[in-house]
């Protein structure tokens, strides 16, 4: 049985039922998200019994998540297709980092790594889009819709595809040909997928589904709009930078997290899951400087952070290579900017250039497939060492979300 407790809103506080399927809360239109009953898991699977580290993906945290894949009941309806588990590449020899003397390491979630798990689609959207249709095949559901910038809209497919379920994916008509192209041949081979090509950003995506999908009877499983799946699925990676490297070792954290971040389901998800582990008593009240990053063309996070408001205001979106960030506003930047101040870090913009020249460099010094917005958290390490952000002897971890072979050929002339 799910030792799900309940479901509650981030900004009101209503408390719904654990089973409830729903989009925003309907009082405040804000997201809600899962409540495990953490006091039955330890009374239930006390000494760590919930985790499973010899599983290779990011169902290894058993009864920490709101499916538990080692429970026969549950195991039919968690899709697994070996998500999670993602490496942490040590980059010790960066310039930035000798010099200054913290060590540096990436979160590598796009191409998969010998000896580690890996995302189907070669991006964290997996980790999202895994909880949510196991959770929508558990609820009944069979028809999704997303809106997305490319990465979720592809990650959506990959698990409709193992389902027998139906999607519906709208997305910018200048994609990256890759995720684009492989959405359109799942169209065309199956009445199962439907593509809408709108011209925009994810915004204008989502309006075309209000308008269009939602009235058939698809459910949105929009950043946000579902019931805290994707939070729940995007915790494990929180999970996984807090897990010990070798058995015996505690559970820590690094001093500063760099997440590029669009919507920002990551970054909750991450919140989430290091608070659960301090109320297990694996942490402590510590948490790392939470840095989110986005591209000067779109920085609606960095205005509202800069400006000291309480939420942003949508902004209107530019032109980037890092798409993933390319989001003009948010329903849980409210939430964002919260976590960002509680932990004493910051949101940083990063010149397009800079995002180009980083993503080249890497690829030629180290022949890491890194992603435009991996490479934007790369670039912001001058900012935060002048704004003392980072400093000696800090862990820092920057997440690479995705690979760069599903930006080709937009990114070609950088490699």
């Amino acid at each position: 049985m799910s030792l799900i407790s309940h479901l509650q809103c981030i900004g009101c506080g209503t408390v719904y039922p654990a089973d409830s399927v729903m989009n925003l809360c309907p009082l405040d239109n804000r997201p809600v998200e899962i409540i495990m009953d953490l006091d039955r898991l330890d009374k239930e699977q006390p000494d760590l019994a919930w985790y499973h580290p010899e599983q290779n993906n990011m169902w290894r945290f058993g009864g920490l998540l709101p499916l538990d894949i080692n429970n026969p009941i549950e195991r039919p309806h968690i899709f697994n297709l070996g998500e999670g588990n993602t490496p942490l590449l040590q980059y010790e020899d960066h310039a930035l980092a000798v010099k200054a003397g913290f060590s540096l390491a990436v979160k590598d979630e796009g191409k998969q790594h010998i000896g580690c798990g890996g995302n189907p689609t070669q991006s964290f959207k997996d980790r999202g889009m895994a909880m949510t249709i196991s959770m929508a095949h558990k609820a009944g559901i069979t028809k999704l819709a997303v809106p997305t910038q490319g990465n979720a809209g592809d990650s959506l497919c990959e698990y409709v595809l193992a389902s027998d379920m139906e999607a519906v994916v709208a997305m910018p008509d200048n994609t990256p040909a890759p995720i684009l192209n492989r959405v359109a041949e799942l169209a065309r081979e199956s009445d199962r997928f439907n593509l809408e090509l709108v011209t925009g950003t994810i915004r204008e995506a989502g309006a075309v589904l209000q308008e269009k999908w939602l009235p058939k009877g698809f459910f949105s499983v929009a950043t946000f709009q579902e019931p805290g799946w994707r939070i729940d699925g995007k915790k494990t990676m929180g999970l996984e930078i807090a897990e010990p490297w070798q058995k015996g070792e505690p559970w820590s954290l690094p001093d500063v997290v760099i997440y590029p971040t669009g919507g920002g389901t990551g970054v909750l998800g991450m919140w989430k899951a290091w608070k659960e582990l301090e109320n297990l008593g694996l942490l402590n009240h510590l948490r790392p400087k939470v840095i989110c990053v986005q591209a000067e063309a779109t920085q609606p996070l960095v205005t509202a952070f800069e400006s000291g408001a309480i939420d942003s205001t949508p902004a209107e979106p530019g032109d980037t290579l890092a798409y993933g960030v390319n989001v003009p506003g948010g329903v849980g930047h409210f939430m964002v900017l919260k976590i960002i101040r509680q932990s004493g870090g910051a949101a940083v913009a990063v010149a397009e250039q800079d995002i180009h020249a980083t993503l080249s460099q890497v690829s030629r010094d180290k022949g890491w497939s890194i992603c435009p917005e991996g490479a934007a958290c790369l670039a912001a390490l001058p900012q935060l060492l002048e704004r003392k952000l980072i400093n000696s002897g800090d862990k820092v971890v920057v997440f690479n979300t995705g690979s760069q072979e599903k930006y080709l050929p937009d990114l070609q002339h950088l490699l």
